[in-house]
């Protein structure tokens, strides 16, 4: 069983269970952490619904879908932000499918449609209950910065050059 990553249309079928579990697990952890329930289902369903992956599509972005052993297992987006920075965004594998090597695999294939579009720096943002999210960057070279927005949700900071 292997991995394969590639470009995917943002408005597949794929792509959107994708996001829809994404979303849903990183929404579920904040409110578990934060107020001790679950996403209320409404809000889920409007959240979910109000946010698209427009913004990962070309010119300015991709959308990367990996899959393990032919069947969708993960995502990463990259959105170019200047002529040399990029932004890595919403890097998830499915639950039964951590630990077999897909993250790493999503997030390096993340840099080279970056290198591809241009950029020579990557940044993100996550989370302090990320935790396997920061270990992950981390692991990857990535170095922990200064802010560079101001999302509310946004607790950690990251940026890796791309050479």
């Amino acid at each position: 069983m292997t991995w394969t990553v590639a470009p995917e249309p943002a408005d597949s079928a794929d792509a959107a269970a994708l996001w829809r579990e994404y979303y849903t697990e990183v929404s579920d952890r904040w409110y578990l952490l934060h107020e001790g329930h679950r996403t209320d289902p409404g809000e889920l369903e409007r959240e979910i619904a109000a946010r698209t992956w427009e913004e990962l599509t070309p010119p300015g972005g991709r959308l990367l879908v990996g899959r393990y052993d032919g069947a969708p297992g993960g995502c990463a987006g990259v959105l170019l932000l200047d002529a040399s920075t990029a932004e890595l965004k919403r890097v998830y594998v499915r639950q039964e499918l951590r630990g077999k090597g897909g993250a790493p695999l999503l997030v390096r294939a993340a840099e080279d449609a970056a290198r591809a579009l241009g950029a020579t720096r990557m940044i993100l943002d996550t989370r302090s209950d990320l935790v396997e999210a920061r270990a992950l960057y981390a692991r990857l070279g990535y170095t922990e910065t200064e802010p560079h927005n101001d999302d509310p949700y946004a607790e950690h900071w990251f940026t890796r050059h791309l050479t």
